[in-house]
């Protein structure tokens, strides 16, 4: 059960997460439901944590949880007790770390279009870091926080030229991305000198971040290499070093039978070992090593339980019969399938089954032909409506990125363990659709003639 949380299992044919069987979960909270295994998370994150100290022991720096992954007031609460930091990419996340109490000198701001009011609130309330993204964002943070009669940390995102062997959508340190300075061109150089001459920024370093769901070191490796490289010619034009090294996340989950999640130590081993050779060819010291695990501390830990509503046999062109199992959620909560072609795994959940199986396409209810959450699968022959499928590894980007389309309410998020559920996000209803419609009267705008007004 490689794609599953440490805590779920089968008892009798039936998924029970945390001691909690589905079918109870399901009666009580209702599908589709995003089920997270407390458990599993605290336990992820400390392993990320432990892994960086072991790893680079009085150069280890901090673990940021990425917000972006799965955030919540209830997250961002777990995520502090744990001990470790918050990189947040949006005003909107650093509300609801706000929100959680959770320490500002524990934060870093995130984003490549962050805004005035974005970077002002970062200021005001103390954050830790803001990694710059562009130029005009650097005289924006200069700006501000001359305004604020503070000195504000900034990193520089640099996009070190790394193809990391991933899906387009989501790789992000070749040089045609809109995410931060490329070392190639030259433009992260005139970063760093632009960013020296801000007096109320303090350079601290470098961040880069390579893509996202990557299995091999083989990109780190790289990334980390020419990053530092940077720090030796910053060391020989300025005579000094830069203290910091933020290497992002992307660490990979399994998310199909056949996958392995990334080892926190063995990855942070492998890291270390290139971070500290590159920084003796170089003769630097060893930097404060950051990192920003998201997806691998919160996917695992997170599966979305929904309930079969039709199940209808199509015909092919080639004479074979494939069987759609349509369940009551789909894009909605889970956007990835249909975004960039990612693949799930999914378990009938509720009850045993010795049916023959048969080649099914597991579908959501939206009207789009393109809302498949998984697209071949070997399913029991006897699933019918009212049945449950489960499907693992759900926590990153699937409650994070659901829409409302359709109208559809996004699900509710529950955690479970020792036997225990509680709801941490309620389900939305009616009411939270219609909220935001309202009837106004009509303004007239400046410079509208007569003829461009709307007269009733």
């Amino acid at each position: 059960m490689s794609a599953w949380s440490s805590n779920a299992k089968f008892v009798s044919g039936e998924l029970e997460i945390a001691s909690c069987a589905v079918s109870a979960l399901a009666k009580e909270f209702g599908t589709p439901l995003f089920v997270v295994d407390e458990a599993d998370f605290y336990a992820r994150a400390k392993a990320w944590q432990s892994a960086l100290s072991n790893g680079f022991g009085e150069n280890a720096g901090n673990v940021y949880y990425a917000a972006k992954a799965f955030i919540s007031v209830e997250i961002a609460k777990w995520v502090n007790e744990v001990g470790i930091g918050l990189d947040v990419c949006t005003g909107g996340e650093l509300e609801v770390a706000l929100a959680a109490g959770f320490p500002t000198s524990k934060i870093e701001l995130h984003g490549n279009n962050k805004s005035e009011a974005e970077i002002a609130k970062a200021i005001e309330v103390g954050v830790a870091t803001i990694v710059v993204d562009s130029l005009q964002e650097l005289a924006r943070v200069s700006k501000l926080a001359k305004a604020s009669n503070k000195v504000q940390a900034i990193l520089l995102r640099l996009t070190p030229g790394v193809e990391a062997h991933t899906h387009e959508s989501i790789s992000t340190a070749h040089e045609d991305v809109k995410f931060g300075f490329s070392i190639a061109s030259g433009a992260a150089w005139n970063a760093v000198v632009a960013a020296r001459s801000g007096a109320n920024l303090k350079l601290n370093g470098f961040h880069c971040h390579i893509g996202s769901q990557i299995f091999k070191s083989e990109g780190f490796e790289l990334a980390a290499d020419r990053l530092i490289s940077l720090l030796a010619k910053y060391r020989d034009e300025f005579n000094e070093e830069l203290p910091e090294l933020d290497l992002g996340g992307g660490y990979g989950i399994a998310y199909l039978e056949n996958e392995v999640t990334l080892n926190p130590n063995e990855t942070m081993m492998l890291l270390a070992n290139v971070v500290t050779n590159s920084c003796v060819a170089n003769k630097l010291r060893v930097p404060r090593i950051s990192i920003e695990p998201g997806r691998a501390i919160v996917g695992p830990t997170t599966a979305t339980i929904y309930e079969v509503g039709t199940t209808k046999e199509v015909r092919l062109e080639n004479g074979e019969v494939r069987w759609y199992v349509s369940v009551d959620g789909g894009m909605s909560d889970n956007i990835r399938p249909a975004l960039y072609g990612a693949e799930y795994s999914v378990a009938l959940a509720n009850r045993n089954s010795t049916a023959s199986l048969r080649n099914s396409r597991v579908v959501g209810k939206h009207c789009e032909t393109g809302d498949i959450l998984i697209r071949e699968v070997k399913l029991a022959s006897d699933i019918e409506p009212g049945d449950l499928l489960a499907i693992p590894a759900t926590g990153a980007y699937g409650r994070s990125m659901a829409s409302n389309y359709n109208h559809m309410v996004r699900p509710a998020v529950i955690s479970v363990i020792n036997g225990t559920a509680r709801t941490i996000l309620r389900r939305e209803t009616a009411v939270d659709l219609l909220a935001l419609d309202i009837e106004e009267s009509a303004r007239t705008m400046p410079g509208a003639t007569k003829d461009e007004r709307r007269d009733k």
